[in-house]
């Protein structure tokens, strides 16, 4: 009977310390035992000691029974009883009962939950002398047992390394799916808004059939619209009003009270925070603003959403075109290329850190625009500058070492 306890007390403080407290707290929407479960474990160190408390005490009545057995009937042979006992409480009540404790852990603990909190109300006073002991003990060494209820909440990266490794349950597109969403609090604007040099808009100084071609080849409900130059926009027209705004511009007459407010987005937000003022705002598009409120980009709602789940048809089929793979490993890119779009389509780690830009990733490297065209190395990618058109990079070709 001593040893059957001695195995239930082993297996309850492997169970009880092993369970995942998730799996229990959504056991116990069903289950009284897994809420006792869970009660236990808000104070582990009275639940420890208690469990300890039986156990040692089950073992060493055992060992003092097998003593005066062998005495009586052994010849007072004590060592042969001792090596014996050792071997049985080893195997029976310690390397068995844990080993199935650690591979059941939550049943475990929740069908031994109602003898264990029998077991902590009986021991209490007990456990509460042992306790004022050990508390003092564990403040030499600056240890506080409450911390371990702590150790259960996990921050985003935790969470991701959670999905990536025993989230098999889940299918891999969820899985991918919430690695992004939990990536959005690192993930800036700046990280995957829409170039300057590659904002599409309504230049009203130009012609009637340029803004019609414009608005009818766009992919967003919302057009900039600007004069000359996209740091002088003047609104943002929804396709909704493009009729009564291309009569407007075709009469000369002024067009802002046809158009909205522009929204305009620190560089520097956070997407998360970003989705949800796009949200709180009811709008979906808005001009990136550096820290001198110049503008440097465009971000819509779409790009964020694309984050999150993937690229699209449409999308997969432009990073197809924007991107032409060689048979060296070889890939050739737009100078105004993302880092990020090409270090996905390619799966290159490229830093992504600094610049944003394959040109702005070379110009830092030289600190200079090149006037001509050159090849250089920035860690293990090799970087040939195949074409420039005013000032600005606009072909390369880049490939991994050992690739």
């Amino acid at each position: 009977m001593l040893l059957i306890f001695s195995a239930f007390s082993s297996g309850s403080e492997t169970g009880m310390m092993a369970s995942n407290k998730i799996k229990l707290r959504n056991l116990s929407k069903n289950e009284k035992g897994a809420k006792r479960a869970l009660k236990l474990l808000q104070r582990p160190d009275i639940l420890l000691s208690s469990i300890l408390i039986s156990n040692n005490f089950a073992n060493i009545l055992a060992s003092a029974l097998v003593t005066i057995i062998m005495i009586d009937y052994f010849g007072g042979n004590v060592l042969l009883g001792s090596v014996v006992l050792t071997l049985v409480i080893l195997i029976f009540s310690e390397i068995t009962p844990k080993t199935i404790a650690s591979v059941y852990p939550e049943n475990f603990a929740t069908k031994s939950s109602w003898l264990l909190k029998a077991l902590v109300s009986i021991l209490k006073p007990l456990v509460w002398l042992t306790n004022i002991i050990s508390s003092r003990i564990l403040k030499l060494f600056n240890v506080d047992p409450m911390e371990s209820t702590s150790n259960d909440n996990l921050n985003s990266d935790e969470l991701r390394t959670l999905l990536e490794e025993h989230g098999d349950l889940i299918p891999i597109q969820s899985r991918e799916m919430l690695s992004s969403i939990l990536g959005m609090e690192e993930l800036t604007v700046e990280d995957i808004m829409t170039p300057h040099a590659e904002i599409i808009g309504i230049d009203i100084t130009d012609n009637i059939e340029a803004a019609q071609k414009i608005i009818a080849s766009s992919y967003y409900s919302r057009l900039p619209v600007f004069k000359k130059s996209i740091d002088q926009v003047i609104g943002m027209l929804h396709l909704k009003d493009s009729h009564q705004f291309l009569e407007a511009l075709e009469g000369g007459m002024q067009v802002k009270s046809i158009l909205s407010e522009t929204t305009f987005i620190s560089q520097s937000t956070t997407l998360s925070l970003q989705l949800n003022q796009f949200q709180n705002q009811d709008n979906n598009l808005g001009l990136v603003v550096d820290e001198y409120g110049e503008i440097q980009g465009l971000l819509t709602i779409e790009d964020i959403f694309n984050e999150i789940v993937g690229k699209f048809g449409a999308a997969r089929a432009d990073l197809e075109k924007e991107f032409t793979r060689k048979k060296d490993g070889s890939v050739i890119a737009d100078g105004n290329s993302k880092i990020r779009e090409l270090n996905s389509f390619m799966n290159w780690d490229i830093d992504e850190d600094g610049s944003k830009t394959v040109n702005g990733v070379i110009t830092d490297y030289l600190d200079q625009i090149p006037q001509e065209n050159v090849c250089l190395e920035i860690n293990k990618y090799r970087i040939e500058v195949l074409n420039i058109e005013e000032n600005s990079i606009t072909k390369v070709k880049i490939k991994k070492k050992g690739s």
